[in-house]
């Protein structure tokens, strides 16, 4: 079996390490115990202050550009609800003119794309197909809070089956009115856009420092990249804001959200659930903790934990691909 391709970048070799510099600062205005604030602060303290960022609608738009105010350090660009893609594709090409023509130093600046689940799973998905499919140095981070929160939790296509929300509230006849299996954006990229070099899952807060290396593998390794991160929301899963870290790993560790990067085609797992000495847990354990799953019976309970054994006993890539032979995994 081949061996994966080296990516040569500055690691953050514990939490002590990561950088101190406040590039995303007070003046926000999420919900207390908002996970995307914290997926938001650590990408551009990796990233530092030659990066341009710009962000899609959702509810990250909402709470950094109130008016008159931002807690972006770095410049911000807010663009539409579907056009992440091409958003960063244009701020990349923007400064590969600037620097062939002589009017910016000719030096790296960091482009980043910050969409929700909506914006880049569903409605903005094909410009992020297109930037995929480009040669510029961009990267696009997909914050996955589960639904369309700026605009009172509806359903999206990568929305937990089962899940209440606005558009699927359980009824008496129908308890069950998310039916739909949550989209496997990452692997879906990854199969797809073979001439991207890296493609990642990740959780802002666990493992430590995990996501915040993997922000820096995308950079360094050049050309268009795509990350797509977990990221618990208080409101809209209905727990205590003070649990958002612990959500986020409960989801890992159950299994329902796999862990992993895909280096040239390459599978590293950065968190194994079918390893015995991993520990993992119920699916009921992490679902039971959010009132948005309270409805739920014990038939859902025993079918999503089938679904999940299922995806990681069969599949030759959890949470990637359901056909053997596509990618090549490093076990």
């Amino acid at each position: 079996m081949s061996t994966a391709p080296t990516i040569d970048y500055e690691k953050i070799k514990g939490v002590h390490k990561i950088p101190l510099e406040e590039l995303y600062t007070s003046g926000h205005r999420t919900c207390q115990g908002c996970e995307s604030a914290t997926t938001m602060r650590g990408f551009i303290k990796v990233a530092g202050p030659r990066t341009v960022v710009t962000g899609s609608t959702g509810c990250m738009y909402v709470a950094n550009t109130s008016y008159l105010t931002t807690p972006w350090i770095v410049p911000w660009m807010h663009t539409q609800l579907g056009a992440g893609g091409s958003s960063a594709v244009g701020m990349a090409a923007g400064l590969r003119a600037l620097k062939r023509k002589g009017k910016i130093k000719d030096e790296k600046i960091n482009v980043i794309n910050f969409s929700g689940d909506l914006g880049a799973g569903d409605m903005g998905i094909g410009g992020i197909s297109a930037a995929l499919q480009s040669d510029y140095d961009l990267l696009i981070i997909m914050y996955d809070n589960e639904s369309a929160a700026n605009t009172d939790i509806q359903a999206t296509g990568l929305t937990t089956y089962g899940a209440q929300t606005t558009f699927t509230p359980p009824g008496t006849k129908h308890p069950i009115m998310q039916r739909r299996w949550k989209k496997n954006v990452a692997g879906m990229l990854a199969v797809g856009h073979p001439t991207c070099r890296y493609v990642a899952t990740a959780c802002a807060t666990f493992p430590p420092t995990d996501y915040l290396n993997k922000v820096r593998k995308a950079l360094s390794i050049g050309g268009p990249t795509f990350i797509h991160t977990y990221d618990p929301c208080p409101k809209g899963w209905d727990y205590h804001p003070r649990f958002s870290n612990e959500l986020g790993e409960l989801g890992i560790k159950c299994g329902l959200y796999p862990l992993y990067e895909i280096v040239e085609g390459h599978v590293i797992y950065t968190w194994d659930a079918r390893k015995t000495g991993k520990g993992r847990i119920p699916v009921r354990d992490f679902l039971t903790k959010q009132g948005r799953f309270d409805h739920l019976k014990e038939e859902h309970f025993t079918y999503i934990q089938k679904m999940v054994d299922e995806m990681w006993d069969e599949w030759a890539i959890p949470g990637v691909a359901p056909i053997k032979g596509i990618l090549k995994a490093r076990i």
